[in-house]
């Protein structure tokens, strides 16, 4: 299965902010949303980095309540880590362990078209293996 299969499910949402947003409008996002990261986008409206619940984390563990006045480029991930929808999902979450992350931006042709999480690829392989284990019962039930 590819990344277009699980982006096929799960839509083709991106929550964007950008580079020059606080700190605290980008949480207000990932609250807002119930998501764990974002894109920050350049001046150009170009992908520039990715914006997590860690970046946040740590944020605050070194400077505390005042991260919350930063901009997201001093905080966010960049160059971002990103995959295609003809990748397995099996590469993107070998990059995703590889890399330390749970979000991986979807890039096709340079532009933005998607945004996978490790709960969505995890999500996808169980409903994979669900799917074949319930075609093997099938054909042991016709069978008998």
């Amino acid at each position: 299965m590819s990344i277009s299969d699980v982006l096929r499910g799960k839509g083709r949402q991106v929550v964007k902010v950008r580079t020059t947003d606080s700190v605290q409008a980008a949480v207000r996002k990932l609250a807002e949303h119930r998501i764990g990261a974002v894109v920050a986008e350049d001046a150009w409206m170009k992908p520039a980095g990715i914006f997590s619940e860690r970046d946040f984390v740590n944020a605050v563990a070194e400077y505390g309540a005042e991260a919350l006045l930063f901009k997201v480029d001093r905080l966010m991930s960049a160059p971002m880590v990103t995959c295609r929808p003809a990748d397995s999902v099996e590469t993107a979450l070998a990059a995703m362990t590889m890399a330390k992350i749970r979000h991986l931006p979807v890039e096709d042709g340079g532009q933005l078209i998607g945004i996978v999480s490790i709960g969505d690829l995890v999500k996808h392989r169980l409903d994979e293996k669900a799917l074949e284990a319930n075609v093997l019962l099938d054909i042991v039930r016709f069978h008998a």
